[in-house]
C-alpha cells in the first residue's frame, strides 16, 4: 500500500512506530475496528479491557491517517459555538456536549496516568480571542452560552500572546499531548489474548449479518460487530449527505522567544488555532488553519504559504521545519455522529468530528464500547448517528448537497487542462482529453507517465489535482487517491482504474 503523506507531521517524525503485520488468511474475533487512528484505537483498547477479542484493520500504517495530521488540542471549545448548540439542541443538549467532551479529556488523562504514558500530557487554559469590535460582541454572546453549558470560563483582556487582542474567552482545564506517543502505547495494550492489529490491509467489502463479514484482499474476518472509524464511513451513501469534507493545514517551527503554553483560537473565518509543544527537548509553536472544501483548489501550496506568513508575522519563529495537511469532516448539525449506522444492527460509525477530533474520537470509543456491550451511555442519544434535525444546519445541508450535484455534472462538462502529455509538468497532475475521453495524468520527475480514470469510485464525481499533497481529490465526499490511483482516503474502497494512452 502507498503511504498517504507528501508532508510528514511533527508527530509522525518524532514518534516512529513499530510495524504491525498484514492480515494473513481468515480470522474470527468479536469486533472488527476499521481504521487505525485515535477513534479506532481507543475503541479497540476499551473493548479489549472489557474482555472482547478485537481486530484493528488499517489500510496504510497505523496513525498515518488523519490522527497523524492533527494539531492535538484537547478542548471543550467546539467548532460549533455553544450559542448555536443551545439553539439547535436545547440547553440540556449544549450542557451534554460540554460534559461529554470534558469526560473525553478526563478519559485521556486517566489512561495517561494509569498506563504511565510519556506523551507530554499537560493541562492548560484555552483562549478564544477577538481582534475586532464585531468579533468581541460575538464572543460576549458565546461566553454567556458557554457558561450556561457548564464551562469554567470567563471573559478577559489578558491573553499571553505576543500581539494585542481586544477580548478573549478563557476556558480553564483544557489539555494537550503528543498524540502518537499516547496512541502507540494504547496500541500495545490491544495486542494479545486473541486481539490483533493489522496494517496494510484494506477493507474491500463489508457484509452485515450474523455474523458480520469484513472482506479484505488478504482474508475475511468474521465477527459480531464492526466499527467504522475511518474519518468517513465506507460507501455509506445516506450518512454522506450529512458529512462535508474539508482540508486543513498546519505548520510547526522552533520557538526563538517565549510563548506561554495554552490553546489559542482566533475569530477569523476560517479561524486559526495555535499551541506549543515540547518535543525531544525543543519547544515548538504549532499553527493550523486555512481550511477549504476538499477538491476545490489545485494550488494548495498557497495555503501553506499563507499559514507560514501568518506564523512568522505573529510569533518568535523564523524557520518552520514541518508542514502537513489533514482532512476534517464537518457534520450537518454541528455535532459528531457516533453510534449504530442507519438500517444496521451490528455496524457502528464514528464520524463528523469537525476540528476537535481528539476529544470526539476519544468520546466515540467510550460511547461505542458501551453500546456494543449493551450498556447505557449518557451521551449516546445526543450523538446518535441516525439522527435527522431538519432545522439545525438546514442551510448548509442544502448548499453542500446542491454543490455535490453541481460537481457531478459540471466537472464532466468542464474543459480539460490540455490534450497532450507535454502539457503535464514533472511532478504534477492534469486532466487531459485524449481520444475524446478525459483521463487523469500524472508525470513523475523522471518523466514516466501514469494515466487513470478521473471518475471517483465512490459515487462517480470527477477528481481534481491537489498540488500541495500530490493527490487526486474528490470534491463531492472527500475521497482521495495517490498520483497513480491508489485509495488514500475513504469513502472510496477501490482505486482509480488505469488507462492506456498513446
Amino acid at each position: 500500500m502507498v503511504e498517504e503523506r507528501t508532508h510528514k507531521s511533527l508527530w509522525t517524525v518524532s514518534a516512529p512506530a513499530r510495524r504491525y503485520p498484514a492480515l494473513q488468511g481468515d480470522l474470527e474475533v468479536d469486533v472488527v475496528v476499521i481504521g487505525g487512528g485515535l477513534a479506532g484505537l481507543t475503541t479497540a483498547y476499551l473493548l479489549k479491557q472489557e474482555g472482547k477479542k478485537v481486530a484493528v484493520v488499517e489500510m496504510h500504517r497505523l496513525l498515518t491517517g488523519q490522527t497523524g495530521q492533527t494539531t492535538a488540542h484537547l478542548t471543550e471549545l467546539l467548532d460549533t459555538p455553544y450559542s448555536t448548540l443551545t439553539s439547535d439542541f436545547g440547553e440540556m443538549g449544549a450542557r451534554m456536549a460540554a460534559q461529554s467532551t470534558r469526560a473525553a479529556i478526563e478519559q485521556i488523562a486517566g489512561l495517561v496516568e494509569r498506563l504511565r504514558i510519556s506523551c507530554g500530557f499537560q493541562r492548560l487554559p484555552g483562549y478564544r480571542y477577538a481582534e475586532t469590535e464585531r468579533e468581541a460582541r460575538e464572543l460576549e454572546r458565546e461566553a454567556t452560552a458557554a457558561r450556561q453549558a457548564g464551562l469554567m470560563c470567563a471573559l478577559t483582556n489578558e491573553v499571553p500572546l505576543p500581539y494585542p487582542v481586544k477580548l478573549a474567552l478563557r476556558v480553564e482545564d483544557q489539555a494537550q499531548f503528543h498524540p502518537r506517543e499516547y496512541l502507540l502505547a494504547l496500541a500495545e495494550g490491544i495486542l494479545g489474548d486473541g486481539s490483533h492489529i493489522f496494517e496494510e490491509t484494506q477493507v474491500t467489502e463489508l457484509y452485515e449479518g450474523v455474523p458480520c463479514r469484513v472482506h479484505t484482499a488478504r482474508g475475511i474476518i468474521t465477527c459480531r460487530d464492526v466499527v467504522e472509524a475511518t474519518t468517513t464511513p465506507l460507501n455509506r451513501v445516506f450518512l454522506h449527505t450529512k458529512l462535508y469534507p474539508y482540508r486543513t493545514y498546519s505548520v510547526a517551527g522552533r520557538l526563538e522567544g517565549p510563548l506561554e503554553a495554552g490553546l489559542y483560537y482566533d475569530s477569523q473565518e476560517p479561524y486559526h488555532y495555535i499551541r506549543t509543544q515540547r518535543v525531544e527537548g525543543v519547544d515548538y509553536v504549532i499553527v493550523g488553519g486555512e481550511d477549504h472544501k476538499v477538491g476545490t483548489e489545485e494550488d494548495t501550496d498557497r495555503h501553506y504559504a499563507a499559514l507560514e506568513e501568518y506564523t512568522r508575522r505573529r510569533f518568535p519563529v523564523t524557520q518552520l521545519e514541518y508542514r502537513w495537511s489533514g482532512q476534517v469532516i464537518e457534520p450537518a448539525d454541528g455535532l459528531a455522529y457516533i453510534g449504530r449506522n442507519s438500517n444496521s444492527r451490528h455496524v457502528w460509525v464514528a464520524t463528523g468530528f469537525s476540528g476537535t477530533g481528539m476529544t470526539f474520537g476519544t468520546l466515540a470509543g467510550m460511547i461505542l464500547t458501551d453500546l456494543i456491550l449493551e450498556r447505557q451511555n449518557p451521551y449516546a442519544a445526543l450523538y446518535d448517528a441516525t439522527r435527522v434535525k431538519p432545522k439545525a444546519g438546514a442551510k448548509d445541508f442544502i448548499q453542500e448537497n446542491a454543490e455535490v450535484a453541481f460537481r457531478f455534472v459540471a466537472d464532466r462538462l468542464a474543459k480539460p487542462d490540455g490534450h497532450d502529455l507535454s502539457e503535464v509538468p514533472p511532478g504534477e497532475g492534469r486532466i487531459l482529453e485524449v481520444d475524446g475521453k478525459k483521463v487523469a495524468v500524472f508525470r513523475e520527475e523522471s518523466g514516466a507517465v501514469h494515466a487513470v480514470s478521473p471518475v471517483c469510485t465512490h459515487l462517480g464525481c470527477h477528481v481534481h489535482w491537489n498540488k500541495g499533497e500530490r493527490s487526486w481529490d474528490c470534491p463531492c465526499h472527500g475521497a482521495r487517491y495517490s498520483p497513480t490511483g491508489e485509495v488514500l482516503n475513504g469513502p472510496a474502497v477501490k482505486g482509480l482504474p488505469s488507462k492506456k494512452i498513446r
